[in-house]
């Protein structure tokens, strides 16, 4: 597991949208600005 500092550069990476779109992370790369949230799940023990 690695530790990403607040405010570094997000690693690449590619994942599933809302769609079934493939959505990779590069393709927004200077057109808009992307913020990485992680959700645990609704009404789990965290």
């Amino acid at each position: 597991m690695s530790i990403i500092e607040v405010g570094a550069t997000a690693p690449g990476f590619s994942l599933d949208s809302h769609q079934d779109e493939k959505v990779d992370l590069s393709s927004f790369s200077g057109k808009k600005n992307v913020m990485l949230v992680f959700y645990p799940l609704d009404f789990t023990p965290t």
